[in-house]
């Protein structure tokens, strides 16, 4: 029978589940890197024992850890033991590892003057889809970074902060490189998303990138509702078969496009609330998608305090929510923007994790709901593996 791996990612620390098919009984392990925030774990499609993690720490800086036993054993690679450890015998990171390309330069603040680019996290990890050795990381300040040689080096592909990056502004939670999506069908393109810098583009393997925010409206962030960059997304997914339609969760609206983001299209439609973090897509169904409503920017928790996943099943526009097993009163939680996944069983699971420590499945595509766990630290990041 199928096994199934979750990998979550906490504010203190990482938690591994495993399942068989059936998904009804968990075996829960972790915490691993107690005690430090774990932003993002992945597996290599090419290699599932080889799992990466991002481990960060406001104190400490920056780790990468990788696995090549399926999470069982850690190590940062082509880190010495010694190297971790600073002068008063406290841990410390490498995030000298993560260095831009030549002028740093500056970006937009918060209040709208020139700051210079400093590097503080990465946030989100995605191996390649063909070398078990290559893996794109997304960084706090927003810039990509590559390794070709497992996580043992990396480089930045300066190239992106190229378009326009004079203009990005960070989020409320800072400008992070969140989403990195790679075309199955071309190994040439490539999208990500920033916030609050917007969706972009390369067709040559990351030389060169361009905005695709057309038809993104953002009234409240930007004087300019036709902005090329500036505009908050917070999600973008992508179902494998078409890889030239995306589906966006942004900051307001949830948004298609079936032209490789060269224009957008609001599918909101009868959500009860169009703001939100996560969106996802079905392993088997490219026009079934998930979404995750809550109330507001500023009341992160969903409305009238029920707890519900949204599902179209017509690519947006016409939505049904999702209850049965979910708390639908007195609930307060978030649903963080990498903290969504699905697996490609049939029927196909749903994970999702919250803020408050709940990590919930769904093995029958959203139908009905129940928790894995409930009392982790606040979920970062959920990811979900399907082992033959």
């Amino acid at each position: 029978m199928s096994q199934v791996r979750v990998l979550v990612g906490t504010k203190k620390g990482a938690f591994i589940l495993n399942a068989d098919g059936s998904r009804e009984n968990w075996d829960v392990s972790g915490p691993l890197f107690a005690g430090w925030e774990i932003y993002h774990l992945k597996g290599s499609p090419v290699d599932p024992n080889r799992i990466y993690a991002s481990q960060t720490s406001g104190w400490f800086g920056q780790i990468i850890q990788r696995s090549d036993d399926g999470g069982q054993t850690w190590a940062p690679p082509g880190t010495k033991p010694e190297d971790l450890m600073g002068a008063d015998g406290m841990p410390k990171g490498v995030s000298n590892m993560f260095a831009y390309e030549g002028e740093v330069g500056t970006h937009k603040f918060y209040d709208g003057t020139q700051h210079p680019w400093e590097f503080k996290r990465i946030w989100h990890i995605e191996p390649s889809l063909t070398d078990p050795d290559v893996a794109f990381a997304g960084a706090e300040d927003a810039a990509l970074f590559k390794t070709a040689d497992a996580g043992k080096t990396w480089k930045e592909l300066p190239g992106l902060r190229g378009a326009k990056g004079h203009l990005w502004q960070p989020g409320a939670g800072g400008m992070g490189l969140h989403t990195i999506i790679l075309d199955p069908t071309n190994d040439r393109r490539m999208y990500i998303a920033i916030s609050a810098a917007g969706a972009f583009r390369t067709d040559d393997g990351g030389i060169n990138w361009r905005p695709i925010n057309r038809g993104l409206k953002s009234p409240y962030e930007l004087p300019d509702p036709d902005a090329e960059v500036g505009h908050c997304v917070h999600r973008i997914a992508m179902h494998p078969s078409r890889p030239g339609v995306l589906f966006m969760q942004k900051h307001w609206d949830v948004l298609r496009t079936d032209n490789a983001g060269d224009q957008w299209t609001e599918v909101s439609g009868n959500l009860p609330s169009d703001f939100g973090f996560p969106i996802d897509v079905h392993a088997h169904e490219p026009e079934t998608i998930y979404v995750v409503p809550i109330k507001s920017d500023s009341e992160h928790f969903p409305p009238d305090g029920k707890l519900r996943v949204y599902r179209s099943k017509t690519g947006g526009n016409e939505w049904e929510g999702l209850t049965k097993g979910l708390p639908q009163k007195d609930c307060y939680v978030n649903v963080l923007r990498d903290s969504m996944a699905v697996d490609s069983l049939e029927p196909c699971g749903v994970y999702f994790g919250t803020t408050g420590g709940q990590v919930y499945c769904s093995p029958d595509g959203g139908d009905s709901w129940s928790p894995i766990v409930r009392d982790l630290p606040p979920v970062l990041s959920v990811e979900v593996q399907t082992l033959q």
